[in-house]
């Protein structure tokens, strides 16, 4: 399967973040904690060249926090002043502005010598589809301050939104690229539900699923399902159709709607919590 999806607004949207990159100071870049590398667009580094830099790994709840903590520390070492959030729960985002002025300390510091006192940081907000910009917006802000959604490609149009006296954030719509050029990327946003469904076969989507889960947290599928995981994967999606009742007329097994039901379950940390890659 070819994991491939780039709306013809994308282009739009790089072209108007070049623009944007000269009103501000900060690139926070929000990626998914179980995927911490194959969530991030690299036209995001090339466009945040020489902008200080912030790096959000949003759904940690999700995500197994062995994996989570070792990708903190890698990103530290980066110098992305990484932190890990469930930005559904605005708890988490407390330590943030600290946080942000602290990855901004040169540049008020600069402004200082210039004779420019709060003046607020103004940071702008960036990631692929569904990593949750517009819910951490949300949640930073104590109020519905950006549609939200949860399909990608919601959030269309440029919004600032004023946080507090010492930080403004600028939304971007989410932004992809052209093409995966290692294809084990889109195969992994794909699992995640970071490419829409309808352009994907499911039940394809779903072996991979099987075959990650056997391979890298084994005993998780049969204790969610009660299915062996010595089967080939096509085998195991069957057993947790026969399971979870997904039968068609004539008692035979819907593994379309297995797939669908593993997926969801797999994408909302039902199954356990995983990290899909190490750094």
């Amino acid at each position: 399967m070819d994991y491939h999806w780039y709306p013809g607004h994308m282009t739009k949207t790089i072209r108007q973040m070049q623009e944007d990159m000269k009103l501000i100071d900060l690139v926070i870049e929000i990626a998914d904690a179980r995927l911490p590398r194959s969530s991030r667009n690299p036209d995001i580094e090339t466009l945040a060249a020489g902008k200080a830099r912030m790096i959000l790994l949003n759904k940690a709840d999700l995500a197994d926090p062995e994996g989570s903590e070792a990708w903190r520390r890698a990103l530290e070492e980066e110098g992305l002043h990484p932190v890990l959030i469930d930005a559904r729960k605005n708890g988490s985002l407390k330590s943030l502005t600290p946080m942000i002025l602290k990855a901004c300390q040169e540049k008020i510091e600069r402004d200082r010598r210039r004779g420019i006192q709060n003046r607020p940081v103004r940071a702008m907000v960036a990631g692929i589809p569904n990593v949750g910009k517009s819910t951490f917006i949300n949640s930073f802000a104590g109020s519905a301050a950006a549609k939200t959604g949860n399909k990608p490609g919601v959030t269309r149009g440029k919004q600032w939104i004023r946080m507090n006296k010492q930080v403004e954030l600028l939304d971007t719509p989410g932004l992809l690229w052209p093409k995966f050029e290692d294809q084990e990327v889109g195969k992994r946003l794909a699992m995640i539900g970071s490419i829409r469904d309808e352009v994907l076969n499911t039940e394809e989507l779903s072996l991979e699923v099987i075959a990650f889960l056997a391979g890298n947290y084994p005993g998780k599928l049969a204790e969610r399902y009660g299915v062996s995981e010595e089967e080939i994967p096509a085998d195991v999606l069957t057993a947790v159709g026969r399971r979870r009742g997904c039968l068609v007329r004539g008692g035979e097994i819907d593994t379309e709607k297995a797939a669908r039901l593993l997926l969801e379950e797999f994408r909302a940390g039902t199954i356990g919590r995983f990290t899909l890659e190490r750094p």
